[in-house]
C-alpha cells in the first residue's frame, strides 16, 4: 500500500466533503431568506441526490475510459464554480438550476476516488483503503458544519463562497499532486464494459452487497431527517444539543474507519465485520425510542457512527473486489445506490414520523433485520474475489 498516495486521497476526499458539510445547516435558512417554502428547500436537496443518481455511473463509466484524474478535476472545479453561484443567486430558482448543476458535475469527483482505491490497492488491503477515505469523509462531517455556523455569522452565503474555495484548492491539489491511477494499457481492457449499461451490475450476481448500501443509505436518511424532530418533540434538545451528538458519532466513524477496519478485516473478514455493523446499526435504531438521556442518545448515535464505518469499508471494498466491470462504472454505481437512498429516506421518515415519533426509527431497524438475514443466509454465494478486480 502507497501511503503517500493514501494520504493523498484522504486529503481529497476530507476537503470535498468538507465543501458539502460546510453549507449543511445553512443552505435551508438562505433559502428560506429567498423567499422558499419548506417543500421548495426540499426540492434543492432532492435535485441534487437525484442528479448525483443519473450522472455518476455515467463519470464513472468515462473514467474506465479516459482515466481517473481528468473526471476528478472536473468534478472538483465545477463544484467550485456552482457553489460559489450559488452564493450569489438572488432568487429560488437561480438556486435551483445552480443545484442542479452542482450535482451533475459534483457527481464525476467522489466516485472516481473511490475507484482511485480500488485502482492502487490489492484486494487484501482494500476495505482499510476504504475506511481511510471514509474516515476523511466522516471528519469533514464533524468540522464542516461548525465551519458553516461561524461564517454565517458574516452572512448565509460566506459559507457557499468558502466551500467553492475549498473545492478549487482541492482542485489544484489534485492538478498537481495526485498521480493518474489508471494506466493507459489498463484503460483498453475496460472499453467494452463501459460501453455498456452503466447499472448493469446493480442486477448482477452483487445486487446484495448493492441492496445492503442503499438500505443503510436510506434507512440512516430517513433518520437523519426526523431525530432533529423527534429529540425536540419530545424532549425538548436544542439543535446545538444535537450538532454535540452528531460530532460524537462523526469522532466514533472516523476512529473506526481510520484506524481499526484494517485490522478487523484481517482478523475476521469482510463478512463477520460487515455483519457486525448491519447488527450495531439495527442495535441503534431499535435503542432509540428507549431513552430521552442526553448521553444514552450520545452513546446510540455513535453506534451507527461504528456500525456505517465498517458496513461501508467493507461492502465498497467487496463490491471492487468481485466486479467484472471496470471499477470506474462500479464505484459509480455505488454512489448511485447511496443517492437513491437520500432521495427515498427523508421521504419515508417524514412520512412515518407524522403518524408515530419512533417510527422512523422501527422502520430502519426492521429493514436492517431484513437486509441482515439476506446476507446471512446468501453471502456464501457471492463471487469469488476477481484477480482483476
Amino acid at each position: 500500500m502507497n501511503k503517500k498516495h493514501l494520504a493523498l486521497l484522504f486529503l481529497i476526499a476530507f476537503l470535498t466533503m468538507l465543501g458539502f458539510g460546510i453549507i449543511i445547516p445553512i443552505l435551508p435558512y438562505f433559502a428560506e431568506q429567498l423567499g422558499a417554502t419548506s417543500f421548495q428547500i426540499g426540492v434543492l436537496f432532492a435535485s441534487y441526490n437525484i442528479m448525483q443518481l443519473v450522472f455518476a455511473p455515467i463519470w464513472g463509466t468515462l473514467s474506465d475510459r479516459i482515466g481517473r484524474k481528468p473526471l476528478v478535476s472536473f468534478g472538483l472545479l465545477g463544484f467550485s464554480i456552482t457553489f460559489i453561484l450559488f452564493g450569489i443567486a438572488g432568487s429560488y430558482t437561480e438556486m435551483l438550476i445552480y443545484r442542479i448543476l452542482g450535482g451533475i458535475v459534483s457527481a464525476a469527483a467522489l466516485p472516481t476516488v473511490t475507484a482511485m482505491v480500488a485502482d492502487w490497492f490489492p484486494s487484501n488491503e482494500r476495505a482499510k483503503g476504504m475506511g481511510i477515505i471514509g474516515a476523511g469523509i466522516g471528519l469533514s462531517f464533524v468540522f464542516g458544519p461548525v465551519i458553516g455556523g461561524l461564517l454565517s455569522a458574516y452572512g448565509f452565503a460566506v459559507p457557499f463562497y468558502a466551500s467553492g474555495i475549498v473545492a478549487l484548492i482541492t482542485f489544484f491539489v489534485i492538478l498537481f499532486a495526485l498521480p493518474e491511477s489508471l494506466p493507459k494499457e489498463k484503460r483498453a481492457s475496460h472499453k467494452r464494459e463501459a460501453q455498456g449499461n452503466p447499472l448493469v451490475s446493480l442486477f448482477g450476481s452483487l445486487n446484495l452487497l448493492y441492496a445492503i448500501l442503499f438500505i443503510v443509505s436510506f434507512a440512516f436518511s430517513g433518520l437523519e431527517t426526523t431525530f432533529a424532530l423527534y429529540i425536540h418533540d419530545l424532549y425538548g434538545f436544542t439543535s446545538k444539543d444535537l450538532g454535540y451528538m452528531f460530532l460524537v458519532m462523526g469522532i466514533i466513524a472516523a476512529i473506526v474507519q481510520g484506524g481499526m477496519i484494517g485490522k478487523m478485516v484481517k482478523r475476521m473478514g469482510d463478512a463477520a465485520v460487515l455483519t457486525l455493523g448491519m447488527i450495531l446499526y439495527g442495535i441503534g435504531f431499535f435503542a432509540i425510542p428507549l431513552s430521552g438521556n442526553f448521553w444514552v442518545l450520545a452513546l446510540i448515535l455513535s453506534l451507527f457512527g461504528a456500525g456505517q464505518g465498517m458496513i461501508r469499508a467493507t461492502a465498497t471494498a467487496m463490491i471492487t473486489q468481485r466486479t467484472t466491470q471496470g471499477q470506474g462504472v462500479t464505484s459509480g454505481a455505488i454512489s448511485s445506490m447511496d443517492s437513491l437512498g437520500r432521495i427515498l429516506g427523508p421521504l419515508a421518515g417524514g412520512a412515518v414520523y407524522q403518524f408515530t415519533y419512533s417510527g422512523p426509527f422501527l422502520l430502519g431497524g426492521v429493514l436492517m433485520v431484513l437486509i441482515l438475514l439476506w446476507f446471512r443466509n446468501s453471502y456464501r454465494s457471492l463471487p469469488e474475489p476477481s484477480a482483476q478486480a
